[in-house]
Formats: structure tokens, sequence, C-alpha cells
């Protein structure tokens, strides 16, 4: 078993599998991993007209590929994440025609975080939110030939933005590729369940990662294993939003909305940090998906954060 190091001087806003891996690595091994920041365009003194400007064939930034000898296609890739440390900066924004409510959110805004030890202090309302980093992007080179973008989901994992995938997790990948060419970044300091304005805490980090190969597991998608407490936030209580109606989609949306109004109401926060602080701190949730014709979508605030 040995210790890798793979920089972020080369990054990849793709899936392919006819890539040439930047590094061959044995089952067992440990690779620490520069993960750039996540869109690969943005800098502690960026502003909301960058992020309007966001050139999304440049997103993301991932760090890869990684070939682990021995990973054939039905086999399964098992990665352990062993620690992750930031690098002092993070943004949240939202970004016009991207996002659950972007209908309602139709300019660029962005707000920077100072992430300071184990600590991301928004700036604004008192609001401190604990680090509770995650990589939300982890994939294998896909089945299919071709160039594919990184921006939604995919049966190989990719953007899949599961704040569970956290220290101490473990998580399987189906392998669709000789090798499974591994590549991940999107680093997030902090996020809510469902990161509904498109952004969490965008933070570049290192990474530190444990490959091992299973050929006695066949699993179609991503499976992950976290550690308990489900997150550090969870001392104070919650304020929670609901929304019913027929559509899944409309009742999110309105939860959102709903707790946007009361953080504005009650925070002195502006319609855009109250986004932000949904999308990075609250949890949307289904509560009901079976009384016929209404199901229930619940949006949770946890009251800790608020100083």
């Amino acid at each position: 078993m040995a210790e890798h190091y793979l920089d972020d001087s080369v990054t990849q806003p793709f899936w392919d599998n006819s890539v040439r891996p930047r590094l061959v690595i044995e089952p067992g091994d440990t690779v620490v991993i520069e993960c750039a920041e996540p869109v690969g365009q943005m800098t502690p003194d960026s502003n909301a007209e960058d992020l309007a400007n966001l050139d999304f064939g440049k997103v993301h930034a991932l760090t890869g590929s990684i070939y682990i000898n021995g990973a054939r296609a039905g086999d399964a890739l098992e990665v352990e994440i062993l620690d992750m440390r930031h690098k002092g900066w993070g943004w949240t924004g939202h970004i016009p025609g991207f996002g659950l409510l972007q209908e309602d959110f139709d300019y660029a805004y962005m707000h920077h975080w100072e992430l300071d030890g184990e600590q991301c202090r928004f700036g604004a309302g008192d609001i401190v939110l604990p680090f509770e980093p995650f990589p939300g992007c982890v994939g294998v080179a896909p089945a299919e030939s071709g160039r594919l973008d990184t921006i939604p989901p995919r049966f190989n994992g990719g953007n899949v933005d599961i704040r569970d995938l956290v220290v101490g997790s473990r998580f399987w990948l189906p392998v669709l590729a000789d090798g499974a060419l591994f590549s991940t970044g999107d680093c997030h300091s902090a996020q809510g369940q469902g990161e509904v304005s498109g952004t969490g805490i965008e933070s570049p980090m290192t990474v530190t990662m444990r490959f091992d190969v299973r050929q006695d597991l066949a699993i179609k998608e991503l499976q992950i294993r976290r550690p308990s407490p489900m997150t550090l936030v969870d001392s104070a209580g919650y304020h929670i939003t609901t929304a019913h109606g027929p559509d899944l989609m409309e009742n999110a949306k309105n939860a959102v909305r709903y707790m946007i109004e009361w953080l504005v109401a009650n925070y002195d926060l502006s319609e855009s940090q109250a986004y932000c602080i949904c999308s990075t701190a609250g949890d949307l949730k289904i509560s009901e998906i079976v009384d016929v014709p209404n199901w229930i979508v619940s949006m949770h605030m946890p009251l800790s954060i608020f100083g």
C-alpha cells in the first residue's frame, strides 16, 4: 500500500473513458488529491459579474483521472474519504438560469465565506455553520464513448452533491471502464440537502482518499455508508416550512420560498442571502408521498447557525 499525491495543475471538466490517466495506483493505495475551486474560474476577489459570465464548459474543475490496476467493468470501486482540508475561503451564490428558484432569482449574486478552522462564517446576520466538508463530484469514467459534461449526475456518479460523503464515509461506484478512471472535485465546506441555489460553500480543498476494488459487489449506481452524527448543526432545533400539492417540484419550490420569507423577516437578510442560507444549511425533504393526490415537501432550517 502506497501513498500518492495528485495536484490540480491540470483539471478535467468532463467524463471520458478514453482519457489518459494522470495517476496509476494499486488497490489499497491512498491518494492526497488537490481539488481546485469547483468551477475553476472564481477567486477570493470574484464578484457577481464574474458569476454572471461563468463558462459552464469549464465546470467542474475535477482532479483526475486515477487508474486503479485490476478494476474491470462489472466490479465495484470502493473509496474511503480519510481527510478534507479547506484553504480559507469559499463562496455561495445564484446564477441566472440555474438553481431551484431560477425564475425568482434571474440575476447573479455571489457571497464570500470566511473559513476559519472548523467554522464557516457568513459575515451577515451573525450566521456561522460548522465545517462539514464533502466532495460534490465523485465519479468514474462512463461506459459509453465520447465526452460528457459534468453538470448532471449519471450512472458513473458524477455531480451527486450528496453531503453525506463526509470524512469517515465509504462509498462504492460501479466500474464501467477498465481502471475505473476516478476523478473528484467540486468540494463544499457545507451544504444543505438539496443545494437549492445550485451552490454550497464552494471551496478548494485537499482531499485524502483510499481506493480498493471489490469483485464481490455488483451495484448499478452510487452507494454510501456514512458515520454519525448526520450533521453538527443538530443541536438547537429547527424551523420548518411546508408546501403541499400534486407536483413534488412545485412543492419543493414553495417550501423554499416560504423559508426565504421567514429568514428575511426574522434575520435581516436580503432575499439573495436567505436563498444562499437555504442552499448551504437548509434540508429539503419529501415528508409524505403516499396520500393521493397531494404530497408534502418540507424545508428544515437548523436554529443553531444563528448566533
